[in-house]
């Protein structure tokens, strides 16, 4: 069995294949598996890495205002479409492959379409609850529509190709055991922990809140443990900034604010509320770990698409969604302090992330390509 897995761009769409890849190379070791991805993308880091061969095209995006530089852009990117969907065939016919499956970013649209048109099995996973440019395009020849909310069927003209997989997350959010990951982290006593992080480059206004909440939390002499990462754009500013607050780490240790957090299955397990954006990759690792937790999406994203995320979760009772025009770092904190000490809320936001969960996502997707590959 031949098998193209196409994406690029985020993480986000990268390691949802990765996952499935995993899988289908332990279940059949004869498999040939083909990523397909951009050119200047994380996947050429990403997927070597996991020994898996890497094809790649090259793609740009769509600029959606018109001035004269978005014009000229838009030019550059049909002439890339172009070259793209010649290379996607080529692809296509040396590696012949038996199902194409493609996890998101504009990489992935030319092997989705050519596939399609020459009658190979396709599936698209779509990770945000609306549909993005890439899946919108591909979704009406498209065999199979993945999606990880119920809620996100309506969008679809072919609602019966459509079906709720999840998003494969790894195991450790989902079997990581709270005490176990609270040893491992050094947590010794009783008070309860948070993580905040806005992602892997950070945004700097909510940075900026999080400095004025370590005020807070310092004021009313560190009601709990915090981890912080700032991402690589905030740790370039963020520890003058907060120096400058008045906020002397080393006098607190109970706040631990670093770059990047690298143990985030354990970090999730031990932590009794997150604070972050609502990326679909980190929605689904929250709901397999049963965080509860602050939503607070990023406004500069295309349609708007973290904040319909989010409020998948806010209608179930899974999160609690602040915006970030307009919020202080007051507001959060007093937030974030509410939900800490209302054990029953808490609980009970718990037990609707674990009822979301799809927690055999990557098996899901499996069995769509053995079947598609019939």
């Amino acid at each position: 069995m031949n098998v193209i897995f196409t994406c690029g761009g985020t993480a986000g769409h990268i390691n949802p294949a990765i996952s499935v890849a995993n899988l289908l190379r332990s279940r059949r070791p004869d498999a040939n598996i083909l990523f397909v991805g951009a050119e200047d993308g994380m996947e050429n880091k990403l997927v070597p890495k996991e020994g898996y061969r890497l094809e790649t095209l090259r793609i740009s995006n769509y600029q959606r205002k018109l001035t004269p530089k978005g014009i000229w852009h838009n030019m550059k990117t049909l002439k890339n479409i172009r070259g793209s969907l010649k290379k996607a065939d080529r692809i296509i016919r040396d590696f012949q492959p038996d199902v194409i499956v493609g996890t998101g970013g504009y990489a992935s649209f030319p092997m989705l379409k050519q596939g399609a048109k020459r009658g190979i099995p396709t599936a698209v996973h779509e990770a945000n609850a609306m549909p993005g440019l890439t899946t919108r395009m591909a979704a009406d020849a498209a065999d199979r529509i993945l999606v990880c909310f119920e809620e996100s069927r309506e969008y679809y003209k072919n609602p019966d190709r459509v079906q709720v997989v999840g998003m494969p997350v790894r195991e450790e959010f989902i079997y990581t055991k709270r005490a176990d990951a609270r040893a491992r982290l050094g947590l010794t006593d009783d008070r309860p922990l948070v993580v905040s992080a806005w992602g892997s480059l950070g945004a700097r206004e909510m940075n900026k809140r999080i400095a004025d909440f370590f005020k807070l939390e310092c004021r009313d002499g560190n009601p709990w443990h915090h981890v912080h990462a700032t991402g690589s754009y905030g740790w370039r500013w963020m520890p003058d900034y907060v120096k400058e607050q008045g906020v002397d780490l080393q006098a607190h240790p109970e706040i631990d604010m670093r770059e990047y957090i690298f143990n985030m299955p354990d970090l999730m397990a031990a932590a009794d509320l997150i604070i972050t954006r609502a990326g679909a990759s980190s929605l689904s690792e929250i709901q397999a770990a049963g965080t509860p937790c602050i939503i607070v999406p990023s406004p500069n994203v295309t349609d708007n698409h973290q904040e319909k995320n989010a409020r998948v979760l806010e209608r179930r009772g899974a999160a609690q969604v602040l915006l970030e025009p307009g919020l202080t770092a007051e507001a959060l904190y007093a937030a974030a302090k509410a939900l800490l000490e209302d054990p029953a809320r808490s609980e009970a936001m718990r037990k609707a992330l674990h009822d979301m969960a799809v927690v055999d996502s990557a098996e899901r997707i499996y069995s769509i390509i053995l079947e598609l590959a019939k």
